[in-house]
């Protein structure tokens, strides 16, 4: 516990002075995280291959990133020159690096950078709207810790993470809702208050969700952690898995 307390205070003293400025600070670190978050997954399923791979597919993450006029490829394009790369190794490494594997680089490289590269384009739009989903994904999990601990005896999904709970989900549920209304009273965003309720109702839920989702892989690959690189708190992917995984359906609704 005293581990896990320095290093979120530690944390923070960094961090939220880069979220408050933005621009190119915030830039460097969606930079260095979606870096590090790309070789926890690779090396979660390629860990005798994992600097291999990561060196071919980083640099795609950070052109991807790349938020400047001044490119050759759409990420479109950069994508798909990404998979004829894979393809191709495959074929010179005469099916030493197979198509699953391939398979599991693109993935990789998609979710990572279209999650990371929207939490910018979120925090470009104001501070506030960032603040918001953060806020919204913190009391989700805040709700859900003391709702389960104190009402949680149906477990919502064992298979996948055995110590969450229905009343979790629902106590979660419901103070992302309460903060949401007190968000929009102290600082208004450019929505109605039904769009407010509606969208903390999606963070909410696609957040608990996202942690789901990676427990799932967690218990698939057999491992506690995706990371250690925040001691106590295990690596980047096991920090803002909800977070990058709200940031990836916020793209697809394109809500902010």
């Amino acid at each position: 516990m005293k581990q896990r307390l320095i290093t979120a205070i530690i944390a923070l003293i960094i961090i939220v002075p880069i979220v408050w400025f933005g621009d190119l600070p915030f830039l460097l670190l969606a930079y260095f995280l979606g870096t590090v978050g790309l070789y926890e997954m690779i090396r979660m399923f390629a860990p005798q291959h994992t600097i291999a791979q990561f060196i071919v597919t980083a640099p795609f993450l950070w052109y991807i990133l790349y938020p400047y006029e001044n490119i050759y490829l759409s990420n479109q394009q950069a994508v798909i020159l990404f998979v004829i790369v894979l393809f191709g190794s495959m074929v010179f490494s005469k099916n030493k690096f197979t198509f699953d594997e391939a398979s599991r680089l693109v993935i990789s490289l998609l979710y990572i950078s279209t999650s990371v590269m929207y939490l910018v384009h979120i925090r470009e739009t104001g501070l506030a709207y960032l603040l918001f989903v953060l806020f919204i994904i913190w009391t989700t999990d805040s709700g859900a810790y003391f709702a389960g601990r104190f009402l949680g005896k149906r477990k919502l999904w064992p298979a996948i993470s055995p110590n969450k709970t229905i009343a979790g989900a629902l106590g979660g549920l419901l103070l992302s809702i309460i903060v949401a209304m007190i968000f929009q009273l102290i600082h208004p965003l450019d929505f109605s208050f039904g769009i407010i309720i509606l969208l903390a109702l999606i963070i909410s839920i696609v957040g608990q969700v996202g942690d789901l989702v990676a427990s799932a892989i967690k218990r698939h690959y057999d491992i506690k952690d995706y990371g250690n690189i925040f001691p106590g708190h295990g690596g980047v992917l096991d920090r803002l898995d909800s977070v990058l995984f709200v940031s990836l359906i916020l793209y697809c609704l394109q809500l902010i």
